[in-house]
């Protein structure tokens, strides 16, 4: 296979540039470097990498033109500035419609693009969430400009025609992820720092459990359309913080803090895997202590020096 991946550098992109290197197919990465990092991607005979934004519609058809993919993964996004509301429509709708664009007009038979559970809104209507939830990404329940823009997009990509899969996420965690509150809790620990955690749940998917359904989207299975990619059970931050102590071998002198969730989190997103099961043959199978422990022994090798958040109102001490 040739196949183009959007954001390659970044967590997610970078994983399955790996697996598909590993698996001897020609892969192209596009990436600014924003929140992606250059040792993410090992130099190897089969990737080109292109540094630039998506954003840039002649530098996207420029790499196109060059590359000539069959299959593009688009992960690339904004996310590093909640209130960096420019950037966002920037790089996850215009940027979107550019790649879908070159995607269309070089015939790419799959096209596979990363949503965020948080489209169905702060206040979902049901748990577990089905595909049949609709979308409240807005409106007045507090939703994020990351958000809404990534589900703008998503809308472009089905108006496109494109043989797509949309896979709604579950939080990714892993080796390499640099947002959200596990490698925040490594940074501060790692540096002393007290930490608290918010009263929330989630649903964690370790990388490698998603990357198995993008190699098989990228194979030909499943159908056009939407998938959500998790493990079906949330578990409290508190829990992923407890684990991450065990990891690194911790002991606190005193129970972390747990405080209430912002205006713009939500107390859970549990989000219902069983299409994708279904029709890839598919299940998680990474136990969280087990994913926290690889992301951890990562951690300490190639060590955080910023984490992100598309959330507002973040405590310093977060």
């Amino acid at each position: 296979m040739k196949v183009l991946i959007t954001g390659g550098a970044g967590f997610i992109g970078s994983h399955i540039s790996d697996r598909l290197l590993a698996a001897g197919h020609q892969v192209c990465v596009i990436d600014n470097f924003q929140t992606g990092r250059k040792d993410n991607n090992v130099p190897h005979s089969n990737l080109k990498l292109y540094e630039g934004t998506i954003a840039d519609k002649k530098f996207v058809d420029k790499v196109f033109d060059e590359f000539k993919p069959e299959k593009v993964v688009h992960a690339a996004a904004s996310y590093k500035d909640p209130d960096n509301w420019e950037e966002d429509v920037a790089t996850n709708v215009l940027g979107t419609v550019n790649v879908a664009r070159a995607a269309k007009r070089h015939n790419v038979i799959r096209f596979v693009y990363f949503q965020t559970a948080l489209c169905y809104g702060l206040k979902p209507i049901e748990q577990p969430i089905t595909l049949k939830h609709p979308l409240f990404s807005g409106m007045s329940e507090g939703g994020s400009s990351y958000a809404i823009s990534k589900t703008g997009a998503e809308q472009y990509i089905e108006l496109s025609g494109l043989d797509f899969q949309s896979f709604r996420l579950a939080n990714a965690y892993g080796p390499r992820n640099l947002s959200g509150p596990l490698p925040t809790f490594f940074h501060r620990l790692s540096e002393g720092k007290a930490c608290f955690v918010m009263n929330t749940r989630r649903d964690f998917i370790f990388v490698d459990d998603l990357v198995d359904v993008v190699i098989g989207a990228l194979s030909g299975n499943g159908s056009r359309g939407y998938y959500h990619i998790a493990t079906g059970s949330d578990y409290s931050i508190k829990e992923l913080f407890d684990s991450t102590i065990k990891a690194m071998s911790i002991k606190l002198e005193k129970e972390v803090e747990v405080r209430e969730r912002g205006e713009d989190d939500v107390f859970t997103i549990l989000i219902d895997p069983s299409k994708t099961e279904n029709d890839f043959g598919w299940k998680a199978k990474t136990k969280l202590e087990d994913g926290i422990k690889k992301a951890i022994d990562y951690y300490k090798v190639f060590g955080i020096t910023q984490t992100f958040t598309h959330l507002k109102n973040v405590d310093e001490k977060h």
